[in-house]
């Protein structure tokens, strides 16, 4: 199986834990062919930046590694490169341009120097302004849902984060689930 038909497959079980924006955009490009001479390079700092802004969405806990440990630094240019269309490559390249600006703006200092408190802030505002611009798809939009798409599709997020068995067994729609059990993990 290749990377598109496994993030198709990943993409299909998360359902509603990813927006409709960035489903369409994997299922559509699934079937489009790149052009290997207009995709983005990202640098090593923007691979720090995405771990960075991952980790704010997917923190480590007492219980699991967050997003940072999971990869999802080099994970995130990667499925942007490779199975967005140019367009969105670019609008995901401008966000992340536009973000580290807005650090610099608000906050007189480059993203990877602000404080865990100021990463938070500039977070919530991205958030914020995605939801009142209501423009689809957003940096914010696409780096969250991306955040979601690998850290719950590596192996940390599956074995980790989740509960999890390594041997399968059979369907059992009435498993009994104690308060404070982690959500299941499929194989």
């Amino acid at each position: 199986m290749n990377r598109r038909e496994a993030l198709k497959s990943v993409a299909f079980l998360m359902g509603s834990a990813i927006s409709a924006t960035t489903m369409g955009v994997l299922f559509e490009s699934f079937s489009s062919p790149i052009d290997e001479n207009k995709k983005l390079n990202f640098t090593a700092t923007d691979e720090t930046i995405l771990a960075e802004f991952a980790e704010i969405i997917i923190p480590t806990t007492a219980s699991s590694p967050g997003a940072k440990a999971a990869g999802l630094g080099t994970f995130i240019p990667m499925i942007i490169q490779d199975c967005y269309p140019v367009e969105m490559q670019e609008i995901f390249a401008s966000g992340l341009k536009a973000m580290q600006y807005k650090s610099v703006k608000d906050f007189n200092k480059e993203f990877l120097a602000t404080s865990p408190a100021e990463r938070q802030k500039l977070m919530e505002d991205l958030r914020a302004e995605a939801i009142a611009t209501n423009r689809a798809p957003s940096f914010f939009l696409l780096a969250r849902d991306l955040t979601i798409l690998g850290y719950y599709s590596s192996e940390i997020g599956c074995t980790q984060a989740r509960e999890y068995l390594p041997v399968p067994g059979r369907y059992d729609g009435s498993a009994e689930y104690k308060p404070g059990q982690k959500a299941w993990a499929t194989n």
